[in-house]
């Protein structure tokens, strides 16, 4: 259920409302909007009878919420959510593009990206300190030294970082050198790791599953967001079909059907979503196209002896040539990058 309250409600009479929520036995979870505060319930197992609130003072409505995804539905909040990282606001007007290298892998390598990103327009640097991998004898991150080095690329550049939190046991050390989480792909259903990435009030990068529907991934979300972390967003990185000749198939349903269903941000990954060098640029601009409010993007200065993911990695020039295009395409859809 969505309590709306009164424009001119008072504190003392939200703080009653959502305390009759509580006795209830239920959780609030108070909304601002550009047109108006509401008080979403999370909790209850069934409807919850209007009356309990109708009464009170400050209401101005209650509205049953249909979706299982109750917190992150437009049913709740119809305005966007526009995430603040850092300084840098991703869900409004401006199309924000992170991009980096999959995997921090020494000093140099970190910082000659970072410098050929930021020069060409990147808001943020990406790079994995903590990298999982589909087999153990692949290259596993820098740990700690890959924060650190990203640091450093911070401290230098000016751009904010977002990198990967694997687990748990390294989320502390994570939360504290970076200024966006990202929860990969394999661990959008970890629920121990989404509720405790909830309970940081630090944004969040939440990649879908390679075999997760878009529910599912409203769902995951939804984890987060019930622990009271409200500064989440989405990103469709593809998914697994039938197909062989790309990596995976990046859904470009997902992105207006997402705005649709969602007020939070989604972002396109086009580096994961196709994994040929030579086509992300093109699926980087069906991305802003469809609507996205970011891109993530992986850029190395030598994909071919990159570590991790090389034929997906574009060169520097390759990114440059590519905030190009976006730009002229985000024009066309009444955007900014």
């Amino acid at each position: 259920m969505l309590i709306v309250l009164h424009p001119d409600v008072t504190p003392q009479a939200q703080a009653a409302i959502e305390g009759r929520v509580r006795e209830l036995g239920f959780t609030p979870h108070a909304i601002s909007g550009a047109g108006r505060t509401a008080i979403g319930i999370t909790g209850n197992k069934g409807p919850i009878d209007p009356g309990h609130f109708r009464e009170l003072p400050g209401v101005a409505d209650c509205i049953p919420v249909t979706a299982p995804y109750k917190l992150v539905s437009r049913e709740v909040k119809h305005d966007d959510t526009v995430v603040d990282v850092s300084g840098v606001p991703i869900g409004g007007p401006e199309v924000v593009v992170m991009a980096g290298p999959c995997a921090v892998e020494n000093e140099q390598q970190i910082l000659t990206a970072a410098r050929g990103v930021a020069a060409s327009g990147a808001s943020l640097l990406r790079g994995g300190a903590f990298k999982p991998r589909t087999s153990p004898y692949d290259f596993q991150g820098l740990k700690q030294k890959g924060l650190d080095l990203l640091s450093k690329a911070r401290s230098e550049t000016g751009l904010k970082i977002v990198t990967e939190v694997k687990d748990t046991e390294t989320l502390p050390a994570v939360v504290e050198s970076a200024d966006l989480l990202q929860i990969g792909a394999r661990n959008m259903q970890n629920f121990s790791l989404l509720e405790a990435v909830g309970d940081v009030r630090k944004p969040v990068l939440l990649k879908r599953g390679m075999s997760s529907t878009i529910k599912e991934l409203l769902m995951a979300a939804e984890y987060i967001v019930a622990r009271g972390n409200y500064q989440v967003m989405l990103c469709e990185r593809g998914i697994r079909t039938y197909e062989t000749m790309t990596r995976n198939t990046l859904d470009i349903n997902a992105v207006p059907v997402l705005k649709a269903l969602t007020h939070l941000p989604v972002l396109v990954d086009p580096s994961h979503g196709i994994g040929l060098r030579k086509h992300v640029a093109a699926i980087a601009r069906a991305g802003v196209a469809a609507g996205a409010d970011g891109l993530i993007i992986e850029v190395h200065g030598d994909p071919e002896h990159a570590l991790t993911d090389g034929a997906q990695s574009i060169t520097p020039q390759q990114f440059r040539d590519m905030m190009k295009a976006i730009k002229r395409i985000a024009a066309a859809v009444d955007r900014e990058v």
